[in-house]
């Protein structure tokens, strides 16, 4: 049986597992992130109606990448898909009822994705064809939206006979997203390319998804490492900071980089491009940022940030770097990443979006000698706050494409080796306390 300590922490802990849960579930960094779907009935049919869906990626730094994202409903009456432009229904399903002319999807529950690029252009609407990737709102608004238009039959012909899908699904690419009901909200307006005129939607309804990290996945997928020009100690990534090695190279495995031969044997283990195949490490995680403070001048200080992709199955294109720091109101230049400032705590600039330079190095390939890109950050000090003491020149937090990063624990940073020595001070406080007892016993000699 139990004790009552004993007792008490399992306690603890189960709280600990669920306040995990719900704080993965919002993300204080970016409190009103979103992927809103916007679905406009702009004509009426015959037996239904034609509507454009949008989906816009109002999240601050976190992208939908390839694969793309898959949209799926499902069907409040017996409607069907006659015809797309922009996407296509994944699967046709039971047209055996139609005589002549076949609908394109009979599917109660249709999943849609987006067409690839290259798109003959009588199959192209405005924001389509991207092949499902999406960038995120702060890195590129103008390619942070994606489109396709259908025409549905079996449906309602006025506003009062529509009936509204329900249990929508968003997987961008994998699952992490929860998705609300639709609501009916004022119709949209459209402006016509000469900008002389306005046109309005016949019916407008938005779906509004949220990502939990948790629900993506249940194990982190980066870690953070941490080195300092003034300690030869480099903090790794805690162990099993992803996941625990594993003797083998299958799911749940890695493969040792030294074996060339399990290297190439990667390429057989089949063509899930969401299944990360992951080089041997302590951490096991995918990806590793490395935070090094290279360099103290009088007026400025330096450091470099090096990205490294652990992962055999997947380029990360148009990755990006969320990092929160005091220092980042006094950054004074970066070499090689762009830079843009993000604030979620209104006026209280600390937390900025780094990401590649198009072209240049948006691309982080897979695992090996080209597997990682790299900075270096040049901030401004502030004789007010700055000091090098107590772990203040790291990074607070660190997400890596949305999402958080496994850091070190604060007692394993780097410290001065003048004053703040953890294996310097026990042994003088040994010695001090030695001294005065002998002090204290020589007063009754």
């Amino acid at each position: 049986m139990a004790t009552l300590p004993q007792f008490t922490i399992l306690i603890l802990f189960l709280l600990s597992c669920t306040t995990f849960t719900r704080t993965e579930a919002y993300d204080a960094l970016d409190p009103n992130g979103n992927i809103t779907i916007k679905w406009d009935i702009i004509s009426w049919t015959p037996d239904g109606y034609v509507a454009v869906v949008t989906m816009y990626n109002f999240q601050q730094y976190r992208h939908i990448e390839a694969p793309g994202w898959t949209l799926g409903w499902t069907w409040a009456k017996k409607e069907v898909i006659w015809s797309m432009v922009g996407g296509q229904a994944t699967e046709q399903g039971d047209c055996s009822k139609f005589k002549g002319n076949i609908p394109h999807c009979c599917k109660k529950s249709p999943a849609v994705v987006d067409l690839l690029p290259g798109t003959p252009y009588n199959q192209q609407i405005a924001n389509c064809c991207k092949g499902g990737v999406i960038s995120s709102w702060a890195q590129d608004p103008s390619k942070a939206v994606s489109a396709f238009q259908l025409s549905i039959g079996a449906a309602g012909t006025t506003n009062k006979t529509v009936r509204l899908p329900r249990n929508f699904t968003l997987k961008a690419p994998g699952p992490g997203y929860t998705c609300g009901p639709a609501k009916i909200v004022r119709p949209s307006k459209f402006l016509t390319p000469d900008k002389r005129r306005v046109t309005q939607a016949l019916m407008t309804w938005n779906v509004t998804c949220t990502y939990s990290q948790f629900l993506a996945q249940r194990t982190p997928s980066c870690c953070v490492s941490l080195s300092s020009f003034y300690n030869d100690t480099i903090v790794p990534c805690p162990t099993c900071s992803c996941a625990c090695r594993s003797n083998n190279f299958l799911p749940g495995g890695c493969i040792d980089p030294d074996a060339s031969h399990l290297v190439s044997a990667v390429s057989s283990l089949g063509t899930n491009r969401l299944a990360p195949v992951i080089r041997c490490t302590d951490h096991m995680c995918p990806v590793r940022i490395h935070w090094h403070v290279k360099l103290n001048y009088k007026a400025y200080w330096r450091v470099k940030i090096t990205i490294t992709n652990f992962n055999y199955n997947m380029n990360y294109s148009q990755w990006n770097l969320v990092v929160q720091h005091p220092n980042f109101n006094n950054l004074t230049h970066i070499f090689s990443f762009n830079y843009k400032s993000l604030n979620p705590y209104a006026d209280i600039n600390d937390t900025a979006m780094l990401y590649g330079i198009q072209f240049y190095n948006d691309l982080l390939m897979q695992a090996g000698p080209a597997g990682n890109v790299q900075s270096e950050l040049l901030f401004q000090k502030d004789k007010a706050t700055f000091t090098f003491e107590k772990g203040w020149a790291f990074p607070r937090k660190v997400y890596f494409n949305g999402d958080n990063c496994v850091m070190p624990p604060p007692d394993a940073y780097p410290w001065l080796p003048n004053g703040s020595s953890r294996q310097l001070t026990s042994p003088i406080i040994l010695i001090m306390t030695l001294f005065s007892a002998l002090a204290f016993l020589y007063r009754f000699v």
